[in-house]
């Protein structure tokens, strides 16, 4: 009788599951090709030249296409509109070959002028981009973004022919080529970009639907501010037979738990991240929806060094000692991230610095009464800003107790949605602020030069010549150990002055529904869009 009722229950739920399963949005974009993916924040932009964080170029990176692409696994480079390209021997020149096949969304052919343009615009002192500094590996790129050399010619970049790249490296850079999928160097479609404000104008809004013209497999179709954004299959693209999607939507959602809900619900393919609570019992479920692994990432805090006591490095020595990292890790984030000792994530390219930042009450209290704040006495009251996510407010919170049991200090904590904290952050209208650093590519200088006192990301105030020229030094490096050598040395200045707190190196965690395919791990959570596809 028992069986009898258990097997009417069954069959009830699927008379009144199944109907309602084949109408949610992940059941229709199965059928239709729409892949739908959380987002985290709302964007400050779709200008690849203009924009810094993760969420504006998981869509650029559907948009537009550089020189290069990258295996979906093992982030080797591969042709992109470069169809080949060739080194000089002194590791200096780049010549590169442009498919005769690549088109802008609009049909105009992708020619070796629009990556000069593209360069020189990113470039351009009077654009102020933050990520400018990324292309001072070509030669007098940094002479002529710091307002040094007038004559954009001299940069090193050149069309020979309308499908001739050429390019010149002010030093030998080994990493050069892994630099070329990141949004900075990705190109921008002149007449467009010219016809709605210029080259240099910041509030230029090509950038938007109806305006926008790529070069990617998909193409801007809508952007509902603070609901979605949908981009669909882009007939122009040269390689679109191999794209299986027709389209995809973004969804900014911060909260991780309503993104959660959205996701069992069946709005979402994919969500952005899991709530810190729920993490642990996914993992112990074995949840098949449950994806981690190893994210080329650090987790930090900024410290203005403009500011107050903050001016003091033994101030901000005392908060960075002051911090239990293994109980961040362990007791709250618990999804396998692992406590920083350095900014560089641990074993990048096989990189290992020699001094490492440990745990010291003590020495963290000396160093307060030393800088006249014997138990916090005196200090006045900082901010700790964040952006909106339940993880970050967790992790401000638990530091904020950190720092009163162990200092005796009251820290502030200032929550601000996405816009509006990287505003603050660019105009360093803050005491400490939470930041995160995602690798550009799989190099350790991808993550010291951002601390260069020319860097656009640099918001801490903090610069050191020594430091700059360690890494100057370094770029022009063949030998690895050589290079390693200097960045053990900038990695030992960092830890000395810090200007930033490392808390710990990123485990990236999502949920993802069995119907998506070919959306493979990596180490940088890049996408290759184009191998991408659902299945019913």
């Amino acid at each position: 009788m028992m069986m009898r009722k258990r097997v009417q229950w069954i069959l009830l739920g699927l008379l009144v599951c199944g109907p309602a399963f084949a109408r949610t949005r992940v059941a229709q974009g199965n059928r239709e090709g729409i892949l739908h993916l959380g987002n985290g924040s709302e964007l400050e932009s779709l200008d690849p030249h203009l924009t810094t964080g993760v969420p504006e170029y998981n869509v650029i990176s559907a948009l537009l296409e550089g020189l290069i692409r990258e295996d979906a696994e093992t982030l080797e480079p591969r042709p992109g509109v470069a169809e080949s390209w060739d080194i000089s021997e002194d590791g200096l020149v780049y010549t590169f070959r442009l498919r005769e096949d690549a088109r802008w969304s609009n049909g105009d052919p992708v020619t070796a002028e629009d990556f000069v343009y593209s360069f020189r615009r990113i470039l351009s002192p009077r654009l102020g981009a933050e990520y400018a500094y990324m292309l001072h590996v070509l030669k007098n790129a940094r002479d002529y973004n710091a307002g040094e050399l007038e004559n954009v010619e001299e940069v090193g970049v050149r069309a020979e022919d309308a499908r001739t790249l050429v390019v010149t490296l002010e030093k030998p850079a080994p990493y050069f080529i892994r630099m070329l999928n990141h949004h900075s160097f990705y190109p921008v479609h002149p007449p467009t970009v010219e016809a709605h404000g210029g080259a240099h104008d910041r509030s230029n809004r090509w950038a938007r639907p109806g305006t926008y013209v790529g070069n990617g497999p998909f193409t801007l179709e809508s952007w509902q501010l603070n609901q979605s954004l949908r981009v669909v299959k882009n007939p122009t693209y040269w390689n679109a037979d191999a794209v299986r999607l027709n389209g995809i939507v973004f969804y900014p959602v911060e909260d991780q738990q309503t993104e959660e809900r959205m996701f069992r619900s069946g709005g979402l393919h994919k969500t952005e991240g899991i709530p810190l609570a729920r993490i642990e019992r996914y993992r112990r479920a074995n949840d098949p929806a449950f994806v981690s692994h190893p994210y080329l990432a650090t987790y930090y805090f900024l410290l203005n060094t403009t500011r107050g006591p903050l001016t003091d490095v033994r101030v901000r020595q005392a908060l960075a000692l002051s911090l239990r990292r293994a109980d961040l890790t362990e007791r709250v984030l618990r999804a396998g991230e692992v406590p920083a000792k350095w900014f560089t994530p641990k074993g990048t390219a096989g990189f290992m610095p020699s001094q490492a930042l440990e745990e010291n009450v003590e020495e963290a209290r000396r160093l307060m009464a030393e800088a006249g704040f014997p138990d916090g006495k005196g200090f006045p009251r900082l901010t700790l800003l964040y952006n909106t996510r339940e993880s970050h407010r967790l992790i401000a919170q638990v530091v904020q107790q950190m720092w009163r049991e162990a200092l005796g200090i009251e820290i502030e904590l200032v929550n601000q949605e996405w816009q509006v904290y990287m505003v603050s952050r660019r105009e360093m209208a803050f005491d400490i602020a939470r930041a995160g650093w995602a690798g550009d590519y799989p190099d350790p200088h991808n993550f010291l030069d951002l601390h260069l006192s020319t860097s656009g990301n640099n918001h801490t105030g903090w610069s050191d010549p020594e430091y700059d020229d360690l890494i100057h030094r370094a770029t022009g490096l063949q030998q690895t150990d050589e290079r390693f050598a200097l960045y053990d040395q900038a990695e030992a200045i960092l830890l000395r002055d810090m200007p930033f707190i490392p808390l710990y190196w990123y485990t990236r965690t999502y949920l993802k529904h069995p119907s998506v395919r070919g959306l493979t791990p990596n180490v940088l959570a890049r996408r290759d869009y184009t191998a991408i596809w659902l299945e019913e």
